[in-house]
């Protein structure tokens, strides 16, 4: 694709769009946020203005560095920015990129065929919430400099000496006056250069930790493809990974999949190599080959029958695996966080590129192509099972009245806004709660054991679960194709376990259900977990509840006098009366709780997969990698 694109890449090719103005003032119009997340949007945009240059094809080498003083560089050996006067601005292009918003080489100006920050706002953005920036260019054998701090340029742009080099660093200090915190966190880092490794095949992208001495580097000739087969390392596989690339007038169109024995499905899809976290058109003309280019070749070969209902959408992406990526000129992209792709010509673009080269990949493997329609002939099979147990549990409902489960203690607030239901883990615990609770705004839904592992059943045999069941029908919001968010009858859905290795299993085969099938609540905020106090210290008439050994042991010295301290350790809350239970871990006014989000897709998809699934190996490697970072595990 570099072919296209222009070798000059001067101060011409730099079109300003507006000033720079307000971006300290609402760093959230253009981060998202200025907690961690916002934090590291900044890094996403220097880095992906070196992944540009990359897709360009100027650029083969790309080094991150968390640096020991707090701050971070990124260096590239594309082209390096401009450094000539701009027409527009009398200043420097370096100059004009870094201080003015919507400035850059990605609008037109013949910079960038294809470009990854195209709302322009990068690396200005980036400077103006830094106390300091410090930007290297290496062009035309000299070493060009300027310093910027909180967005305006220090000096004017000098050469501080000769290099062979070509390309850029930028380094830049996030300003504490913005952001809640300012340490970069190394492992978000590393996730991220790792998936833009995969979709930038080729180029080599080395990232190092200053202050730990951890040091990675990552190259895939393979791209997308290799990309899959990460995803699927803790999966079972069923034939191998069918891949295609191909460029079209619509643009670079390239897919990789392949099938596992899993139940979940795993699509991840990119524009440009931004993630695509909505879809969009290139995710619709995907999913539309792959339903019937499958059901196309298993009536060919006679696997379903003239009577036989074809496979759904649904029944054709069990188990699957796949990566679709298109790199194209001028997209389309919905909400200010680009997460949905728009361009409607993308959608056929995909549907004939891939249509294609599925139905050819199932004639060629006739043996990979039965295993694979075998899998969803079966995923055909559990839906009729899953639906006719999902209309029992909705037909139970209505034929009751809507009578929730008996095992509910219900609120008596019909307002979701301010109501509150509280998984507890048995009853015992569940008889201090509901007598301890505010009635009016909280539920009480006490389970009984461990509910089923849902990483390892299909939705037939998820409903015929007893405790998953009276959940479903305690929160109203259905499952399955029948789900409405809009029917959640608690905006606080609380899950509340004892602080023990049984505590978390059950919190986590809790939170595996929402993540499989109620992920709308999750991103949507209305899953909590409650923080049940650890320890009681008390000395005379003084108490305190602590959540950690750090905060009991810095609790024990701050009572200093002579008097006997005590000290009472929770192994689970039906050790705590109603009282206790109430001001430690459900009174709104003193409580501690965690907010579940889902800050990124794959990295969870992989954590469930591996601590859920069928896998023995990569569960003992998690966990003898983690054990060591668990505090206030009993066992």
């Amino acid at each position: 694709m570099a072919d296209s694109v222009t070798q000059e890449y001067g101060a011409d090719q730099i079109q300003v769009l507006e000033g720079l103005s307000a971006v300290r003032k609402r760093p959230g119009m253009y981060i998202g946020s200025t907690d961690v997340k916002g934090l590291h949007h900044l890094v996403w945009e220097i880095i992906d203005n070196s992944i540009d240059e990359a897709m360009a094809g100027f650029c083969t080498n790309i080094d991150v560095t968390v640096n020991k003083d707090g701050s971070l560089s990124v260096e590239d050996n594309g082209r390096g920015i401009p450094v000539d006067k701009h027409k527009k601005t009398g200043k420097s292009a370096l100059e004009t990129v870094m201080t003015v918003l919507h400035a850059g080489g990605k609008f037109g100006g013949g910079g960038y065929k294809v470009s990854g920050g195209l709302h322009g706002v990068g690396v200005s953005v980036v400077n103006a919430l830094s106390r300091k920036v410090l930007a290297e260019v290496y062009r035309d054998g000299k070493i060009y400099y300027q310093e910027y701090h909180r967005g305006d340029a220090g000096d004017e742009l000098k050469v501080k000496g000769t290099t062979r080099k070509r390309g850029t660093k930028i380094t830049f200090y996030p300003d504490e006056e913005i952001f809640d915190e300012v340490v970069f966190d190394f492992p978000t880092i590393l996730n991220r250069i790792r998936q833009q490794s995969y979709l930038t095949k080729g180029v080599t992208i080395r990232v190092k930790d200053e202050r730990t001495g951890e040091k990675y580097a990552f190259y895939f000739e393979g791209g997308i493809k290799s990309y899959v087969q990460h995803l699927n390392r803790n999966k079972e596989a069923i034939g191998g990974v069918i891949y295609v690339e191909k460029d079209t007038e619509e643009g670079l169109i390239e897919v990789a999949l392949q099938y596992t024995t899993a139940y979940q499905e795993s699509i991840f899809t990119f524009a440009n190599n931004i993630n695509t976290i909505d879809g969009g058109s290139h995710l619709t003309g995907f999913k539309s080959a792959l339903t019937r280019t499958i059901n196309s070749y298993a009536r060919k070969a006679e696997i379903l029958k003239g009577k036989d209902d074809n496979l759904t959408a649904d029944d054709v992406r069990e188990g699957l695996t796949a990566i679709i990526s298109v790199k194209l000129a001028e997209p389309q992209f919905e909400g200010q966080t680009k997460g949905k792709l728009g361009n409607a010509e993308m959608r056929t673009a995909v549907e004939t590129v891939f249509n294609e080269a599925l139905a050819q990949h199932l004639e060629e493997n006739p043996n990979e192509a039965r295993a694979i329609i075998g899998k969803c002939h079966l995923a055909a099979r559990a839906r009729l099972a899953a639906r006719a147990a999902r209309d029992t549990v909705i037909r139970k409902g209505a034929l009751e009245g809507m009578t929730l489960p008996g095992k509910l203690a219900d609120c008596s607030s019909k307002i979701p806004e301010e109501s509150e239901l509280f998984i507890v883990e048995g009853d015992s615990a569940g008889g201090s709660a509901k007598q301890g609770r505010d009635r009016h705004i909280q539920a009480i839904l006490p389970l009984r054991g461990k509910i089923l592992n849902v990483e390892q059943a299909r939705l037939d045999r998820i409903l015929a679960n007893n405790e998953v069941k009276n959940l479903v029908i305690a929160m109203g919001v259905g499952i399955g194709d029948s789900f409405n968010i809009d029917k959640l009858r608690y905006h606080k859905v609380v899950i509340m376990t004892d602080a023990d290795v049984d505590g978390a299993h059950i919190r986590t085969l809790i939170l595996t259900l929402f993540y499989r099938y109620f992920r709308d609540l999750l991103e949507a905020g209305h899953i909590y977990i409650a923080q049940p106090p650890l320890y009681k210290v008390s000395q005379g008439k003084k108490k305190s509840y602590c959540f950690s050994d750090a905060e009991r042991d810095k609790v024990i010295k701050s009572y200093k006098s002579d008097q006997k301290v005590t000290i009472q350790r929770y192994k689970g809350l039906g050790e705590m009366n109603p009282d206790q239970l109430w001001e430690t871990t459900m009174d709104p006014e003193s409580r501690m709780m965690l907010r579940v989000t889902i800050e990124d897709a794959e990295r969870s998809d992989q954590v469930f997969t591996t601590l859920m699934g069928s896998e023995v190996l990569p569960r003992k490697k998690f966990i003898q990698a983690y054990a060591k970072k668990v505090q206030n595990l009993d066992i």
